[in-house]
Parts: C-alpha cells; sequence; structure tokens
C-alpha cells in the first residue's frame, strides 16, 4: 500500500471534492461518509473539516459523533469498567445507529436523523431534538470500529495509527482499549476494507492512500 504525504487541510478539502462527486450507491438521495478511527485519532477534526468543505459546495451536512450513541452505564460496565470485548462489542449502540441515523435514509426515508442518543457522562438520555437532513444532504459519522457492521457507507476513511504510535497517543486511562483494537485490526481490517486510508502516526505530518478507484 502506497501512502503520499498531505496536509490535513489538502485532505479535508480533496476528500470533499470527492464526495461531492459520489452518487449514494443505495439509489437514495442522501450520501452517507465515516470517518473511521481509534479516539487517539481524533476522527471529528477530520470530520469536520470534511463537513465544511462539503458545505462550501453548497451541501448540506450532518456531522454525528458514535460517542453520542454509546449503551448506558449498566451495559457498557456489565463485565467491568475496563473489559477489552465488552468495548469492542457491546459499548456502542450499533441498533440505535441503525434506527436513528441510518433508516431515516434510506430510500424513501424522511431525512429525520438524531444526532445523539445518551450522554456517557451524565449516563442519561440526551433528548436532543431530530435534524431534518435534506435530500442531497450528507451524513458524515466519525468515531473509533465503524467497520464492518455493514452500514451502508458511500465513503469510508480510517485512520490509522500504528500500534506503537496507537499506544503513545493513547491517554493512561484508556490504555485498557488497546486490545479491542488489537482485535478490530485482525477480524476486520480496517486498511484493507475502507476506501482511503490515512496514515496518521505523526499527527502533523499525515499521508494517506488516496481514494480507492469506483468499482
Amino acid at each position: 500500500m502506497r501512502f503520499e504525504a498531505i496536509t490535513w487541510e489538502r485532505l479535508a478539502d480533496v476528500l470533499a471534492a470527492h464526495a461531492d462527486g459520489l452518487k449514494p450507491a443505495d439509489g437514495g438521495p442522501w450520501l452517507k461518509i465515516a470517518v473511521d478511527g481509534a479516539p487517539a485519532a481524533r476522527t471529528g477534526e477530520l470530520a469536520g473539516a470534511v463537513a465544511q468543505g462539503l458545505r462550501l459546495r453548497g451541501r448540506a451536512v450532518l456531522p454525528v459523533s458514535t460517542e453520542g450513541f454509546l449503551r448506558p452505564a449498566s451495559l457498557r460496565y456489565e463485565y467491568g469498567r475496563r473489559d477489552p470485548d465488552s468495548y469492542y462489542g457491546s459499548w456502542f449502540d450499533t441498533g440505535a445507529l441503525w434506527r436513528e441515523v441510518f433508516g431515516p435514509l434510506e430510500p424513501g426515508g424522511s431525512g429525520r436523523v438524531l444526532p445523539d442518543l445518551w450522554d456517557p457522562v451524565t449516563d442519561r438520555a440526551t433528548r436532543s431534538p431530530y435534524r431534518h437532513l435534506p435530500e442531497g444532504g450528507v451524513l458524515v459519522l466519525h468515531g473509533p470500529l465503524l467497520l464492518g457492521h455493514w452500514f451502508p457507507f458511500d465513503l469510508s476513511v480510517h485512520l490509522r495509527l500504528s500500534a506503537g504510535a496507537l499506544r503513545r497517543r493513547t491517554g493512561e486511562d484508556e490504555q485498557w482499549t488497546l486490545p479491542a483494537f488489537a482485535r478490530y485490526e485482525d477480524e476486520v481490517a480496517p486498511t484493507g476494507s475502507a476506501d482511503a486510508v490515512v496514515r496518521a502516526d505523526d499527527p502533523h505530518r499525515p499521508a494517506w492512500t488516496g481514494p480507492r478507484p469506483a468499482g
């Protein structure tokens, strides 16, 4: 796999331009983008920059973070507060993402998306209002462990950290999650399945593969 150096600003602009030229694979009116990566990779920053690039091209955009779709603490901590298998398989409410985010964006859907569901700090429902994404709009979902769920992404971007970089850039309190990301690499192989891969070991000098050719 060949990587080319690029700046984050240029990367966001190229991704926005590429996404703006895509047609939804399901034939519907909404485009769906993933920015996947461990928390240490700061997926929200790239997702926000891509969203801004799309807005400048006249597209309505709704960024959504998986952090707003964590399960309640009673479910997340069923096997302890630092169980990597629970983090991998049951911390994020994929059913709610299907129901509240992807379902409304299916062909013939309402476009009425819930931007978040659960506040992990208060451990209560956020009660956020639904947001209407008009036809032609773009969903940008960002967070960890996004691939491998059959989510209907039209463009998936994986922010790759080597095992060493992930260890260095993950806080001491979150080191227990590292086996979950090792398992993700083994079982999902995001570097091979994503449409574009960004090497982010050096946060100031990213490099990427470019988007995978269509077809």
